[in-house]
C-alpha cells in the first residue's frame, strides 16, 4: 500500500512482478472511467502516464468518527478487480490498517532523530552523499535492533490479567518503542552488555532489562483521532491547548452513483 500515486511507469513494473496494489490517490489525478459503477459502487477506469495505460479498480469513501464527517473524500486504486473477493469496503478498511499499522512504525521511528518532520529542514546532520547513505543505514539498523529488542520483551511477557486484552499473548507493537530504545541506550552506557563480562553476568542483565521492559506497554486500538494539523516539532512552547483527540470507531462510508 502507497499513501501516494508512485507514478504510472512504477506501477507498472510492480504489478509484472506480480505485486498487488492498493494506492490513496491525491486531488488532482486525473482517473478515466470505463464502465458502469460496480454492485460495491467501486468502478474500473485508465489511468495514464509516461506513454503508458492502465486499468485499476477505482473506490471512493468518506470516514465518519462520532457522528462528524472528515473534510476529505478518500480515493484509493487498486489492480484487484473482482469486486465479490475484494470488496470495496474491505479494501478500504485494509488501507485503514496501514495506518494504525506501518505509518504508527513510522513516526516511532522518526521519533529518534532530531528535528524530524517535513517543515524543519533535513532530517540527518551529515552533509555528503556518502555520509548521508551511512547515517541512513546506521538509523535502520538501530531502528530495527531496537523492534528486536521489543520482540524478546513481548516473548517473556505475562498477559494482562484483566482488561481488553486479558489473558491474550502479549504482541510487540505493544511494547514501548521509546522503552526499548532508552532501554539499548542505558544497558550500553552502562557497559552491561560488554562481551569481556562473564556469560551469566550478561545472561542476568539481560533478563533484568527485558523483564522491566516487558512491563513497558502502549495502549493500542485506542481508536483515537485528531485534525492533522501539526507536521513538526515547534520550536517553542505552543500558546494555547492541545490539538483535541476523539475516541470513537470510524465508520467507512463507500460512495454510491447519483441515482438519475
Amino acid at each position: 500500500m502507497q499513501p501516494t500515486l508512485p507514478g504510472v511507469p512504477r506501477i507498472a513494473r510492480m504489478l509484472a512482478t506480480g505485486t498487488h496494489l492498493l494506492i490513496r490517490v491525491k486531488d488532482g489525478i486525473t482517473l478515466e472511467r470505463t464502465g458502469d459503477f460496480l454492485p460495491d459502487g467501486s468502478y474500473l477506469a485508465a489511468i495514464r502516464g509516461g506513454g503508458i495505460t492502465l486499468t485499476v479498480r477505482v473506490i471512493e469513501y468518506t470516514v465518519t468518527v462520532a457522528g462528524r464527517d472528515a473534510p476529505e473524500l478518500f480515493c484509493l486504486i487498486t489492480d484487484l478487480h473482482d469486486h465479490d473477493i475484494y470488496p470495496a469496503p474491505v479494501l478500504a478498511a485494509a488501507y485503514h490498517w496501514r495506518w494504525i499499522g506501518s505509518e504508527t512504525c513510522l513516526k516511532e521511528a522518526k521519533s529518534a532523530i532530531s528535528g524530524a518532520g517535513p517543515s524543519t529542514g533535513a532530517m540527518l546532520r551529515s552533509q555528503s552523499p556518502a555520509l548521508i547513505a551511512q547515517e541512513h543505514a546506521a538509523w535502520v539498523t538501530a531502528t530495527e535492533l531496537a523492534r528486536a529488542v521489543a520482540r524478546a520483551a513481548a516473548a517473556v511477557a505475562v498477559p494482562a490479567g484483566k482488561g481488553k486484552r486479558a489473558g491474550q499473548p502479549v504482541h510487540p507493537r505493544q511494547i514501548s518503542f521509546t522503552a526499548a530504545r532508552r532501554a539499548i541506550i542505558t544497558t550500553t552506557r552502562a557497559g552491561t552488555a560488554t562481551a569481556s563480562l562473564p556469560a551469566t553476568a550478561v545472561t542476568a542483565s539481560r533478563d533484568r532489562v527485558l523483564a522491566g521492559l516487558a512491563r513497558r506497554r502502549v495502549d493500542t486500538d485506542r481508536h483515537r483521532h485528531r485534525d492533522r494539523k501539526t507536521k513538526a516539532r515547534l520550536g517553542f512552547p505552543p500558546g494555547g491547548p492541545r490539538i483535541p483527540a476523539q475516541t470513537a470507531i470510524a465508520q467507512i462510508s463507500v460512495c454510491q452513483p447519483i441515482a438519475a
